[in-house]
C-alpha cells in the first residue's frame, strides 16, 4: 500500500521545481478542507513525550498521556506554494483509533470465537461444581395387575398373571449419593477447570493483541494514504496551471515544445500514481470496515499521520513486561495449572469416596390386598426410605498407575511448553524492539533532514523574492524538500507499527496511546 503512495509523491514532486519556474513565489494563500496553512517551522519536530514502562512509580500499564492538544491536518509544502482547493466531500461517521480498537474487541470474529469458546469452558466449570451432588435417579413404572385378596396364610385367588379382572398398579423410586469425602476428587477438578478458564480468558486478550495491530496498520495506513493523496493533488493543480500557460507559449513560437511534451507525459504518469494512492486509501478502509464491524459508513478524523507517544526504555522492561502480560505466556502457566491438578485428582483416584446415599420408594397395586403384617413380603404396596454412609471403591491399582503416568507425562509436556513461549516471546520482544530502535533512529534522522531542506528552500525562496536568486534555483531545493518530508511521513509509519508490533510482543498495550 505504501510503495504506491511512494511513487506518487516522487511523481508528483519531481514536477513541481518546472512548476515553480512559471510563476515566481507570492504571497501565501489560504487553503480549504483537508490544507490547513502551516505557520510553524516546528510542524515536523516530534513529541517526545513517553510512556512509562512496568516498575516505575509515575506511571502503570494502561495509562495515556492527557492534554495534548489535537492537530489539524497541515500541508506537506511550504506555506508559500499553497493554494485554494475544493472542500473535502462528506464522509460516514468519524471513528478514532481509540473507537476502532475498542469496536474490532467487541466485534471482530476471531476474537467472538475465543469469547464462545471461554463461554464453554465456563460452562464446564459449573457442570464440574454441580456434578457430584447430582448422583440422582428417579425410576417408575405402571402396568396392569390381576386382582389378588387375602393374606400371606389364605387368598380365594390363584397366582395366574392375567384374569378378566385387572386394575392399574405403578412405582416410582429416587435413590443417589452425596459426597462427604473424596480425598480431592472434587476440589482438583474445579480446580483444572479453573484453570482451563484462566487460559480462555488469556486467549481472548491474545486474539485482541492479534486484531490491535491489525486496526493500527489499516488505520496508520489510512493517514498515509491520505496524507500522499493531497500531495499528488496538489501538485496536479498547480502542474495543470503551469501546463497551460506553457502551451499558450509553444503557440506563440516562445516555448519550448519538448519541455511541453515532457510534462504531458509526466502530468499523465501522475494520474496513474494518483490511482494507486486512492487504491491503498479504498484498501485501508475496507479492512478498517471488516476489523472494526462497521459495514458502512466508516471513516477517521481529518489528521495527519503523527509519532505515537512512547518513549523506548531499556530492552528489560520490554522483557518484564512480556512475563507478565503476553497472553500466550500466561496461557502456558495455565495450562500447568490445569495440568497439576489433573495430576492430583489421577493419585486421589487411588482411595474410595465416602458419602451419604439417600433412597425412597413407592410402589402401589389397587387390586392387591395391602399386607399389614410387617413380616409379610407385600411387592405389591409398599412404601420404603432410607439413608446412611456408604463407600465407593474402584480398586484397578494398575491400570490408575498408567492414568497417574499419563497425566504426569502431559504435565511435563505442558512445562516445556511453557519454557518455550519463554524464551520464544523474549526473542520475539528482543526483535522487535531492535526493530522500533532502529525505526526511531531513521525517523529522528530524517526528521532533522526534513528541517535541514526546509530552512534551505527558505533560504532560497526569499533570495528569489529579493533577487539574488534565480526562479530555476528553486527546484533543486523543492525536489529535496518534498523526498525528505515523505521520507519523514514514511519513517513515522515505520515508528509507529514498530511500535505497535513491540506492544503486541509483550502484550503490554498501554504502553500505546491511542486517543487520536
Amino acid at each position: 500500500m505504501r510503495a504506491g503512495c511512494i511513487l506518487a509523491f516522487l511523481g508528483a514532486w519531481a514536477l513541481w521545481g518546472g512548476a515553480a519556474l512559471a510563476q515566481p513565489a507570492g504571497p501565501p494563500e489560504a487553503r480549504e478542507g483537508r490544507g490547513a496553512a502551516a505557520t510553524d517551522d516546528t510542524e515536523d519536530e516530534r513529541s517526545t513525550e513517553g510512556r512509562t514502562p512496568p516498575g516505575d512509580d509515575d506511571s502503570s500499564p494502561g495509562s495515556s498521556p492527557q492534554g495534548a492538544p489535537s492537530k489539524i491536518r497541515e500541508p506537506a509544502v511550504p506555506s508559500t506554494w499553497q493554494f485554494a482547493t475544493a472542500p473535502a466531500p462528506a464522509r460516514g461517521r468519524q471513528l478514532t483509533l481509540a473507537q476502532c480498537l475498542a469496536l474490532a474487541e467487541q466485534n471482530y470474529p476471531k476474537v467472538r470465537e475465543a469469547r464462545a469458546r471461554l463461554s464453554h469452558k465456563q460452562a464446564r466449570l459449573w457442570e464440574a461444581k454441580t456434578a457430584p451432588f447430582s448422583e440422582f435417579r428417579v425410576a417408575g413404572g405402571a402396568g396392569i395387575a390381576p386382582t389378588v385378596r387375602g393374606t400371606a396364610v389364605y387368598s380365594p385367588n390363584s397366582d395366574v398373571a392375567l384374569t378378566s379382572n385387572m386394575a392399574l398398579a405403578w412405582q416410582v423410586g429416587i435413590e443417589g449419593l452425596v459426597p462427604l469425602w473424596t480425598f480431592g476428587k472434587i476440589t482438583n477438578l474445579w480446580d483444572a477447570a479453573e484453570a482451563d478458564i484462566e487460559l480462555g480468558r488469556h486467549d481472548v486478550k491474545k486474539e485482541q493483541n492479534a486484531v490491535r495491530l491489525n486496526v493500527r496498520r489499516a488505520y496508520y495506513g489510512l493517514q498515509l494514504a491520505r496524507d500522499s493523496l493531497i500531495l499528488v493533488r496538489e501538485a496536479t493543480s498547480r502542474i495543470d496551471r503551469y501546463l497551460g500557460d506553457l502551451e499558450r507559449r509553444v503557440e506563440e513560437g516562445d516555448g519550448d515544445e519538448i519541455e511541453l511534451l515532457k510534462l504531458k507525459m509526466q502530468r499523465a504518469e501522475l494520474e496513474a500514481r494518483e490511482s494507486e494512492a486512492v487504491e491503498a486509501e479504498q484498501v485501508a478502509l475496507a479492512s478498517l470496515r471488516f476489523l472494526t464491524g462497521v459495514e458502512a459508513g466508516l471513516d477517521i478524523p481529518d489528521r495527519p499521520l503523527e509519532q505515537v507517544g512512547h518513549r523506548l526504555g531499556p530492552v528489560s522492561r520490554y522483557l518484564e513486561a512480556a512475563r507478565l502480560f503476553r497472553p500466550e505466556i500466561n496461557m502456558a502457566r495455565a495450562g500447568v495449572l490445569a495440568r497439576k491438578a489433573q495430576v492430583r485428582l489421577e493419585r486421589a483416584k487411588f482411595y474410595p469416596d465416602i458419602g451419604l446415599v439417600l433412597a425412597a420408594r413407592l410402589v402401589r397395586a389397587e387390586e392387591v390386598t395391602d399386607q399389614r403384617n410387617p413380616f409379610a413380603h407385600d411387592p405389591a404396596n409398599f412404601a420404603s426410605y432410607g439413608f446412611g454412609l456408604a463407600l465407593r471403591w474402584k480398586v484397578d491399582f494398575l491400570p490408575q498407575s498408567a492414568r497417574v503416568a499419563q497425566a504426569e507425562a502431559q504435565l511435563e509436556e505442558v512445562r516445556a511448553t511453557e519454557r518455550f513461549a519463554l524464551g520464544g516471546v523474549g526473542v520475539e520482544v528482543e526483535k522487535a524492539f531492535a526493530e522500533a530502535e532502529a525505526a526511531n533512529k531513521r525517523l529522528d534522522a530524517w526528521t532533522r533532514a526534513t528541517q535541514f531542506a526546509r530552512q534551505w528552500l527558505i533560504k532560497v525562496q526569499q533570495g528569489i523574492d529579493i533577487g539574488t536568486f534565480d526562479a530555476e534555483d528553486i527546484v533543486e531545493p523543492s525536489k529535496e524538500y518534498a523526498l525528505r518530508k515523505f521520507s519523514q511521513m514514511s519513517a513515522t509509519y515505520d515508528f509507529n507499527i514498530a511500535i505497535a508490533q513491540l506492544a503486541q510482543a509483550t502484550g503490554w498495550d498501554g504502553m500505546l496511546s491511542d486517543s487520536q
